[in-house]
């Protein structure tokens, strides 16, 4: 199955790079994307929007979908995985393409349609760039190994700050019958269901949900560089059952 690897904030196609082989030795054809404004931290990103980088993940499952050069059989409808704010941006693309769609993977993330908002993170200009470890709650960072987080760090690139806190507007209600599944890292699935039958802001699109699998990794939040075999794994599982 072709499946499209969608990076949260201020990570690019790399933060993949421990995930696709295992992809491959399963058979997958894995498509990590660098989303527009991430090339290099020297990038121009000031008129980058939250709608490109949907966009961007738009046209990667049109190519796909069209029988493009890298892609499998032509037709054949795609698997998306969204890491952290990555899982917005490949929902609203599911929502664009539904009949190409398969499923989403939400890996340390949430399904939503984000409304225009101020940046939670420190913003330098048209620049969000990665804040200090110390910024992060523990429990996301806990399973980062001082080399992870360097490497992290100099592989990272300061995300477009429209992108950050743009809205999107999309909706379709056939997107809640779409297989997800859920990955639970820096916190479990119990709190996850708990804040969403409490109505906790943010949760809606995970209420709606008709066909949901949760998979706990009780990793921290960047568990495809601390966890890359069981990353690996819960996407080669949702991709058999999409």
């Amino acid at each position: 199955m072709d499946i499209i690897l969608i990076p949260g904030l201020w990570l690019t196609d790399r933060s993949w790079d421990d995930v696709g082989p295992r992809l491959e030795s399963a058979g997958h054809r894995p498509h990590p994307l660098t989303l527009p404004g991430m090339d290099s931290a020297g990038a121009d990103r000031s008129g980058v929007t939250r709608a490109d980088h949907v966009d961007a993940v738009v046209a990667a499952i049109d190519q796909l979908a069209d029988g493009g050069a890298d892609a499998g059989t032509a037709d054949a409808k795609v698997l998306l995985v969204g890491h952290s704010m990555g899982g917005v941006i490949a929902w609203a693309a599911a929502a664009a393409r539904l009949d190409r769609v398969a499923g989403v993977v939400f890996l340390a993330s949430e399904p939503d349609v984000p409304e225009p908002s101020e940046s939670m993170f420190p913003v330098a200009g048209a620049d969000v760039p990665l804040p200090p470890w110390d910024f992060f709650d523990d429990e996301m960072v806990a399973d980062l190994s001082d080399g992870l987080r360097a490497r992290i760090r100099e592989g990272s690139v300061p995300s477009p700050v429209h992108a950050v806190t743009g809205g999107l507007s999309f909706g379709d209600d056939r997107l809640h019958d779409l297989p997800v599944t859920m990955v639970t890292a820096e916190y479990d699935s119990a709190q996850l269901k708990e804040w969403t039958e409490a109505g906790e802001p943010g949760t809606e699109e995970i209420a709606a949900l008709r066909n949901v699998v949760w998979v706990d990794l009780h990793s921290g939040h960047w568990p495809q560089y601390s966890r890359p075999d069981d990353t690996a794994r819960v996407i080669v599982e949702a991709a058999a059952r999409a």
